[in-house]
């Protein structure tokens, strides 16, 4: 399935149905009077968070949604019926937005979670309502009201126990695919991956969600490369995992990582953290021992060296990630 984690969508909740103007035709009653019935209230439009949905998908091809119109009232002072509320389903994590973005109008995270964006419109009166003793015959009557609209967008923000953060090329996606069952793109060139994979890591009966998030680069809390749309996942994840390249220069990478996080949102910085160096095969025993006590001059954060590869090191990490999980 492909992934999605923003659309823009349209809502419009149902017209309100017109009262009726109806008078009274019954044998032997000489003067019946008004009957008519009052019109049915519009549908609301609400959205309700689910946990069987993981993207935004389907909301590209649809984009309107439209709850049903209240009915017409009708003669003998009937009613017309309410019409039916859309509800609309939406992943776990998904945030409603104005259409400028600017102003957040509901954090769906929790599952059952439900949010009435609009109201359905009042149903007019039917003649009956404007009965008096000045005006036994009222030939008056309201229409429905119009139901309002908007156009929203829903940013999903993944809900995952582990998020792996890094530079593009540090290994994520093949750690993910070791880790996991998770299949996500893995190649011997440059690339970085687009959009977010999931996986799940089963270890001494207990499940994992692990998420392989898409390199950040400097600049990301400014919005430069996939800048905001990455660092918005990494909020839900419970701990955040380094993952940093041994071929490349480890303290330097891994405190631009965290001042893009510290920039974004200050409370990423208070996320449990494991850092994780990726393609140890690559390198000397010695030399991993020596990454090892430069990082721990700048962070006291468990350290594990692994390799993807040969997977050393796996069986300390899915432990480590057990225990800190917790």
């Amino acid at each position: 399935m492909q992934f999605l984690d923003e659309a823009k969508i349209y809502l419009k909740a149902g017209n309100g149905g017109s009262g009726c103007l109806s008078f009274r035709r019954e044998k032997y009653i000489e003067f019946g009077g008004p009957d008519g019935g009052d019109g049915g209230k519009g549908g609301d439009v609400l959205f309700e968070a689910v946990n069987n949905l993981n993207t935004l998908i389907d909301f590209r091809y649809k984009q309107h949604f439209k709850s049903e119109s209240g009915k017409n009232g009708a003669g003998k002072n009937k009613t017309g019926l309410n019409g039916k509320n859309l509800i609309i389903k939406v992943p776990v994590g998904t945030v409603i937005l104005s259409e400028d973005k600017k102003k957040t109008l509901k954090d769906l995270s929790k599952e059952g979670e439900t949010f009435k964006i609009l109201t359905g419109a009042k149903g007019g009166r039917g003649n009956y309502r404007f009965k008096s003793s000045t005006n036994q015959a009222p030939r008056r009557f309201d229409n429905g009201d119009i139901g309002g609209e908007v156009w929203v967008w829903l940013r999903l923000k993944l809900i995952a126990d582990v998020g792996f953060v890094g530079f593009p090329n540090v290994g994520k996606s093949t750690l993910l695919s070791v880790l996991s069952n998770a299949k996500g793109k893995i190649a011997n060139y440059p690339f970085t991956t687009l959009k977010p994979q999931l996986g799940v890591m089963r270890q001494n009966y207990k499940d994992i969600v692990l998420a392989d998030l898409p390199g950040l680069i400097e600049g990301a809390a400014d919005g430069i490369g996939l800048g905001l749309k990455f660092l918005a996942h990494v909020e839900r994840c419970k701990v955040i995992c380094h993952v940093c390249d041994v071929s490349q220069n480890l303290n330097e990478n891994y405190l631009t990582i965290r001042k893009e996080l510290k920039k974004y949102d200050n409370t990423l910085e208070e996320k449990k953290e494991l850092i994780l160096l990726s393609k140890c095969d690559t390198v000397e025993t010695n030399k991993i021992e020596e990454f090892k006590t430069e990082l721990k001059k700048i962070t006291e954060s468990e350290i594990i060296p692994i390799s993807s590869h040969t997977k050393f090191g796996i069986n300390k990490l899915r432990l480590s990630l057990v225990k800190i999980c917790e």
